[in-house]
C-alpha cells in the first residue's frame, strides 16, 4: 500500500546527483563534452539517447545519471519515470531546467502496492528537487490521487467491499469536513431500487448502500461526481467465466476515481458545491439475486427489463444519476468500468468519454492532452437508442446486437440524467495490463487527471 512520502522537495542548493536528459539526435554532440572514460562508460551501457534508456556515468569521485527522452525541451509527465524506477535511493536535480510536469511520473514510478507483502523489498526513496516550490503541493496531491485509485483497485474484493468503500468515503468526509450520508436496507430499496436489486444477494459487509458526500459553499455552482462501486462482479445469474471474473475486483474502479477526484476538489478548494455519489454493491449469486427477465422500477420511475444480470453497473448508475440530477447541478461527471466494448475500441490506455456538450467535450480532450492523461470521445447516436427497446418495459438494460456497445451503454445512462444538464461519462478501464515507466501493472487512474485539470480550468481554486 502506498504511503505518504515527500518525493519532491524544494531546491535550496543542497547536495544532489545531476540528471541529464538527452534525445537520440542530440546525443553525439552532448557526448563530445564528456571525457573519454565517460563516453566509454556510456558505450558499455549501450546508451545512445533512445527513449527510456538510462545510464550512470562516473564523474571523478561522484557520478551523474542520464536518461533518454523524446524531447529534452518539452518534458512530459513520464520522461523521468524510468530514472525514478531504477536509480539508487538519493536526492536528484535536473542539470538543466526544472522538472515541471515530470514531477508526477517521478512519484508514480515509485508507487508500490505492498499491503499483503510480508517482506519489505523497498530500495529506498528517490527525491527530486525543484525550484518551483509553489508547484510541489499540487504535484504531490495529484500523485497521491493516482495512488489512491491504484490502492483501492488493487485491493481484493474481500477487503474492498461496499463497507470498505463506505469507510473510504467516511475518511474523506472527515478529512475535509464534508457531510456523508449512507443509505442502506429498506430505505435503500425504497429510494434506490435498482441499487438494492443488484446488491441484495450479497451479505454482511458486502450488503448494498448508497454513499453521498456533500461539501462546499451552497452559493457555488453544483458539481456532481458519480462513481460505479461494484466491489466484485460475478456476473450475477448470468455468471461470468473464470477468466471473465479474474479481474472483477477492479469493477469498483469508477468509485475509486470518484473518491480520488473528490479529494482533489476539496483539497484544492475548488469553487463548487460538490455532491459525490457512489452506489456500492457486490453483484453476487444467491437465491434472492435479481434475474434475467425481471423488470425493475428505477428511482426516476423508468422501468427496466433485465436482459442480462452482468450489465449491472448501468443499473446502479441510473439511480445515482437520477439522484444527482434532482439538484439540477451545473455539471455531472460519472466514472465507470462499464463495457468491454470500450476496451476493444480504445485499448487499455484511453478512457472512453461521452459528452452531451461539444464545448465540454473539447475542454476534457484539451485538458487530458496537456496533462498526459489522454481520453477519447465516443458518440451518443440518437439512432442507437432503439437498441435498448423492451417489449414489456420502458427499456432493456442490454442490446441484442453486437454493435457500439460502449455508446449504447452511454445512451442507457443518458435516460437517467436530467434534461439540459451538462453530463460527461467516462468508461474507464481502471487497470493497466502492461507496465510502462511510471505506470506499473495493476490498478490505474485513467481519465482522473484529465477531469481534474478541466475542472480547475472551469471553476478555479479558492
Amino acid at each position: 500500500m502506498s504511503k505518504k512520502t515527500d518525493l519532491i522537495a524544494a531546491d535550496r542548493g543542497q547536495d544532489a546527483i545531476s540528471l541529464h536528459l538527452i534525445d537520440k539526435d542530440g546525443f553525439a554532440d552532448w557526448a563530445k563534452k564528456l571525457t573519454g572514460g565517460q563516453r566509454a562508460s556510456l558505450e558499455a551501457q549501450k546508451f545512445e539517447g533512445s527513449g527510456y534508456q538510462t545510464a550512470i556515468v562516473p564523474d571523478g569521485d561522484k557520478w551523474f545519471a542520464v536518461g533518454g527522452v523524446a524531447n529534452p525541451a518539452d518534458l512530459s509527465s513520464w520522461c523521468l519515470a524510468k530514472l525514478a524506477e531504477v536509480l539508487p535511493a538519493g536526492t536528484y536535480r535536473l542539470a538543466s531546467g526544472d522538472p515541471g510536469p515530470a514531477m508526477l511520473g517521478w512519484q508514480t514510478a515509485q508507487y508500490r502496492f505492498d499491503r499483503y507483502l510480508s517482506d519489505d523489498s523497498s530500495t529506498g526513496l528517490r527525491i527530486l528537487l525543484t525550484k518551483e516550490a509553489k508547484a510541489i503541493d499540487s504535484a504531490q496531491a495529484e500523485a497521491a490521487a493516482v495512488a489512491k485509485v491504484r490502492d483501492l483497485v488493487n485491493t481484493p474484493a474481500e477487503d474492498m467491499g461496499p463497507a470498505a468503500l463506505e469507510a473510504e468515503a467516511e475518511a474523506l468526509a472527515k478529512a475535509y469536513r464534508a457531510e456523508l450520508t449512507v443509505t442502506t436496507g429498506d430505505k435503500l430499496e425504497q429510494e434506490y431500487p435498482m441499487v438494492h436489486a443488484v446488491g441484495r444477494a450479497a451479505t454482511r459487509h458486502h450488503s448494498p448502500r448508497m454513499l453521498e458526500l456533500t461539501w462546499g459553499d451552497a452559493k457555488h455552482p453544483k458539481l456532481a461526481i458519480v462513481g460505479k462501486g461494484v466491489s466484485f462482479d460475478s456476473g450475477g445469474l448470468d455468471v461470468k467465466s473464470a477468466a471473465g471474473m479474474k479481474l472483477m475486483k477492479k469493477d469498483m474502479g469508477g468509485a475509486a476515481h470518484a473518491l480520488a477526484l473528490a479529494g482533489l476538489i476539496m483539497g484544492g478548494g475548488l469553487k463548487v458545491r460538490l455532491h459525490m455519489l457512489v452506489p456500492a454493491v457486490e453483484n453476487a449469486i444467491a437465491g434472492n439475486a435479481f434475474r434475467p427477465g425481471d423488470v425493475l422500477t428505477s428511482r426516476k420511475g423508468l422501468t427496466v427489463e433485465i436482459g442480462n444480470t452482468d450489465a449491472e453497473g448501468r443499473l446502479i448508475l441510473g439511480d445515482a444519476l437520477a439522484r444527482a440530477s434532482e439538484d439540477e447541478p451545473d455539471m455531472i461527471i460519472d466514472f465507470a468500468t462499464l463495457t468491454g466494448a470500450a476496451r476493444i475500441a480504445l485499448g487499455p490506455d484511453l478512457a472512453a468519454m461521452m459528452c452531451r456538450n461539444d464545448d465540454t467535450a473539447q475542454a476534457f480532450l484539451d485538458a487530458g492532452k496537456a496533462a498526459n492523461d489522454a481520453v477519447w470521445r465516443l458518440p451518443l447516436p440518437e439512432s442507437y437508442r432503439e437498441y435498448l427497446k423492451s417489449d414489456i418495459a420502458d427499456m432493456n438494460n442490454t442490446q441484442t446486437n453486437p454493435y457500439a456497445g460502449a455508446s449504447v451503454a452511454g445512451l442507457f445512462l443518458d435516460r437517467f440524467v436530467g434534461e439540459g444538464i451538462d453530463w460527461t461519462h467516462f468508461d474507464t478501464f481502471a487497470w493497466r495490463p502492461f507496465s510502462k515507466p511510471g505506470r506499473p501493472k495493476g490498478g490505474e487512474a485513467l481519465g482522473l487527471r484529465a477531469a481534474w485539470h478541466m475542472l480547475q480550468s472551469r471553476y478555479g481554486n479558492g
